[in-house]
């Protein structure tokens, strides 16, 4: 099991650091771009261990506030940390077993998601869009944000 797998199974709890995580235990730091048409952009790989080792509790509880059902696709969750400036984005398995999170420090909570073939768009309260391929968050997607 994978440090991110560990996490999320212990009540649903991510990295408190804005990046994208897989279940297979890759992470990338990410940065929020409001600008750009999906919202985040993907940036360096990083050793989530390593990191969790330094400091083991730089970690946040998550808790949905918007769900989109895929049938045994699983599901798309989006929700907030423990503190009001932070929001996640994931795609779970049926079971609810993580199969990549993008966690943010100060997007605030994502509320609302849609979903047009692959693309799944992820609204924040603070007003501002994600969009991300639902099977691999690291693809550029063409569709616009709202």
């Amino acid at each position: 099991m994978t440090a991110i797998e560990r996490l999320w199974a212990d009540d649903y709890r991510l990295p408190a650091e804005d990046a994208l995580h897989f279940a297979d235990g890759r992470s990338y730091e990410v940065a929020l771009t409001p600008e750009s048409p999906t919202g985040v952009t993907v940036l360096a790989p990083f050793d989530l261990d390593a990191r969790l080792a330094e400091d083991p509790s730089w970690v946040s509880s998550v808790d949905g506030l918007a769900s989109l059902y895929l049938g045994s696709g699983g599901m798309l969750w989006g929700g907030e940390g423990s503190h009001g400036s932070e929001g996640f984005i994931a795609r779970l398995t049926a079971d609810r077993r993580l199969v990549w999170a993008l966690f943010f420090a100060d997007s605030n909570p994502f509320t609302r998601i849609r979903l047009s073939g692959n693309v799944a768009v992820f609204r924040s309260t603070s007003e501002f869009d994600i969009a991300v391929d639902i099977d691999d968050p690291r693809v550029p997607v063409s569709q616009g944000r709202r």
